[in-house]
């Protein structure tokens, strides 16, 4: 949408407020650095020029390109609107006029800004949207990143040969990666003597959470024990069990029912996650809601993305 243009009154008369407002040349370049911090602007300013010059030179570079410096222009009217001090001109030879024309000055130029009330809070509304907008783009980025890390780390450890070294940093891998997708992680810890590798919160829901990094496909005996420590739970407590090397069919059909407790992850899927390729929280809705309406405990990533 295109800008709504100053109004050429408005422009005059903060040329004439900036050349009014102060006395020596030093003060005003002082003022105008401070307000406009835009090199690109600075740079085109002659400050041995007079200061009406400065001033008129200034404002007119920027009313002539108001697509791109309006928010610079509005901001220079606003900060100048803002002084109503004048005593260092009072001190000066005919102080008392000076100070009297700066005000006068100032006092036309609130005049023609009260006239631009809409422009500024429009351009007060696209400021705020823009500001959001970076905002939401630095906390992806900073999202993006910490995946990438997490992604590093995971492949890293495809090649150890330590196996329980290696599910110690899976575990850390997977509380971190909950933590990213704000899933509320809890750490590693026993219930009644069962160790648990951690627990995390999804839609209202609590889960806890297994992980194995075997040579094998977990089976039937792994599923077990794993469903063994969901049942002394509340009915609403469901499981999720990660298997870097995917599941025996036996152990899938065992578990795989109307209601199942348990939903199943594998390498996969993970991969999937840590390279961008699918939304953590949208796997495991897409799992849970496979599982309620067909039993089937085991959707795999490739059934998922070429859907």
């Amino acid at each position: 949408m295109e800008k709504r243009i100053i109004s050429p009154a408005a422009i005059n008369a903060l040329i004439e407020a900036l050349a009014s407002i102060y006395h020596y040349k030093r003060d005003l370049r002082n003022f105008i650095t401070n307000t406009i911090s835009n090199h690109e602007i600075l740079v085109k300013l002659n400050w041995e020029d007079y200061k009406r010059t400065i001033a008129s030179n200034l404002v007119n570079f920027l009313n002539r390109n108001q697509e791109t410096y309006q928010d610079d222009l509005l901001k220079l009217m606003t900060e100048v609107c803002k002084i109503t001090d004048f005593s260092h001109l009072e001190r000066l030879d005919d102080g008392k006029e000076k100070a009297r024309n700066a005000k006068q000055s100032v006092n036309a130029l609130k005049k023609q800004m009260g006239q631009h009330e809409d422009i500024i809070k429009e351009n007060i509304k696209i400021n705020e949207r823009r500001q959001k907008a970076t905002v939401v783009a630095k906390q992806r980025q900073n999202f993006q990143e910490k995946l990438y890390e997490l992604n590093n780390e995971y492949c890293n450890l495809i090649g150890s040969t330590e196996a329980q070294k290696r599910g110690f940093k899976l575990e850390k891998i997977m509380k971190d990666l909950f933590s990213l997708f704000d899933l509320d992680p809890k750490a590693s810890f026993r219930v009644i003597g069962l160790q648990i590798d951690g627990a995390f919160t999804f839609d209202g829901t609590d889960y806890l959470f297994e992980s194995k990094w075997e040579k094998n496909p977990a089976g039937f005996e792994e599923l077990s024990v794993f469903n063994g420590k969901l049942t002394g739970n509340l009915d609403n407590t469901l499981g999720l069990f990660l298997s870097i090397n995917g599941f025996s069919d036996e152990g899938i059909r065992a578990y795989s029912k109307i209601r199942p407790n348990l939903i199943l992850m594998d390498g996969s899927d993970l991969m999937a996650v840590l390279e961008g390729r699918i939304d953590f929280k949208d796997l495991l809705l897409r799992k849970r809601r496979h599982a309620s309406q067909t039993g089937d405990i085991y959707l795999k990533i490739n059934d998922i993305l070429s859907n």
